[in-house]
Parts: structure tokens; sequence; C-alpha cells
């Protein structure tokens, strides 16, 4: 099979025990693939990484931004491809990448597409979760990794356009381990928030959180997902909460009444 002129680019911690289907997703149809791991880690990831042909960087963590441009850096290919290890290139998806790496030319340097989440047994197909587009294909040395960690964003140098078909996601094994990332999440934005001198009063503690729980469920059709879609709404306001009562916490941690 002719392989695409695009590199698949990864980071990854201890990832063992599902990387190897995100890597299956791809292996036979692209050019190269680029694991940057964690140099800690010793799972079993990075002998799963090599046995599909990746080239593996071992590297001590900065943060999932500058470890994904890190990763990008070493591409080689036209075109790059980011992907984390708990996702998987549906067939729909590879044929439209196909196609589109296919063509003489094009007009935009990046490209998004919807992302699925499996969650709680089913596919979630609204709310806030979905249609959930992510910029993670583009010309090499048209875009770079930006944001704020943990919540990186591709930052386009250029045009983006848009594809149709679904990057599959299995983020959450379990309700458990998604509730304790909530914090983690969080700590980032309430560093810089809390530096800033921003206190949130009611309106932050009360009102979000309740319109979180409304976008998601009624306006944006959670209702659909079943009983996952009612508690990835309230997951939704209590992730809210949590993030504005960290930030008063902060202010009393300092000594300064909230």
């Amino acid at each position: 099979m002719k392989k695409l002129p695009l590199s698949v680019c990864l980071i990854s911690g201890a990832e063992a025990h599902r990387i190897g289907r995100a890597l299956e997703s791809v292996v036979d149809w692209v050019a190269e693939i680029i694991v940057v791991l964690n140099e800690e880690v010793h799972d079993g990831t990075e002998e799963i990484v090599r046995r599909h042909g990746a080239k593996v960087f071992r590297e001590p963590w900065k943060g999932h931004i500058a470890q994904k441009n890190s990763a990008a850096a070493k591409a080689s290919q036209p075109w790059v491809l980011g992907l984390d290890a708990d996702e998987v290139v549906s067939p729909a998806l590879r044929e439209e990448i196909t196609e589109l790496l296919e063509l003489p030319a094009t007009l935009h340097v990046a490209w998004e597409f919807p992302r699925c989440t499996f969650y709680c047994g089913r596919w979630i197909r609204h709310g806030d979760w979905y249609p959930d587009h992510v910029r993670r294909l583009w010309q090499r040395g048209a875009a770079h990794w930006g944001g704020l960690d943990p919540h990186d964003k591709l930052e386009a140098n250029g045009r983006v356009g848009r594809l149709r078909a679904d990057l599959l996601h299995f983020s959450n094994e379990s309700i458990a381990r998604q509730i304790a990332k909530i914090a983690p999440y969080q700590a980032e934005f309430v560093k810089r928030r809390a530096a800033d001198g921003y206190v949130p009063g009611v309106f932050a503690l009360a009102v979000r959180p309740g319109w979180r729980f409304l976008r998601a469920y009624v306006f944006r059709l959670g209702f659909l997902d079943g009983w996952p879609g009612f508690y990835i709404a309230g997951l939704s306001a209590f992730s809210t909460l949590t993030r504005y009562a960290m930030l008063r916490e902060a202010r009393l941690s300092k000594g300064t009444p909230p």
C-alpha cells in the first residue's frame, strides 16, 4: 500500500494499555510515526510503539504544549497529523485525509475535524462533547501548538479547513478516572488568574455552573445521549464550579479575604 507523505506525531506517558490502538489506526498508510515518550516511563509503552515502526524519543516532561511542539519539530514529511494515545483515526477520516493529500494543492494550511468520545458504554453525539472540532492536520512549518497547559491548541499561519468524518476518542475508562482529572486540569488556569488578582464572585460561582448545565443538557441536546448525557452536563457544571472555588481557595491560602 502506498503511504501518504504524512508524519503522525504523538506524546505519551505510561500508555501501554491503549496506545497500540491509536498506532494501529495509522501504521499502514502514513510514512512516519514519531512518539515523544516521557523519560521515566517503563510500563512497556516503548516496546509497543517500536513494534509499530515508530521513532521513539525519550524526553523529560515539559508540559503538553512544549512536548507536542517537540514532537512536531521532528517530523520530516510535508504534512503532520497530531494524535493522542487515546484517539483512533476512523476509516472514514482516513479516507478523507487520503483524498485531501492526493490533491495537487490546497488553499488551506491546516484542517480540523469532529471528535466523538466513547463514554459509559456509548458514543456521545450531543452536548458539550460533540462535535468538539479539533485542529490536528497541518502543513509542516505552517502551524504550532499554543494555548494554555494542559489545554493545547494548534495555531495555524493561514486558512483552516474542516473535514466531516470523526476522530474517535477513548479518553476516560471510568467516571472515577475522569473526576480525578478535574482539579489537576484547572491548576494552570487557577495559578494564572490568581496571579492577575482575579476573585470570582457570585456570578462565577452560581450562575456559570448552572448555565453550563443548561447549555450542555438542553440547548445542545445532551438529553439525547441518555443518562450519560445528563451526567456529562452535571460534570461540566461541577468542573466549572470547582475552577472558581479553587480560585477563592487560592486567595485564602495567601491570607487575602475572598
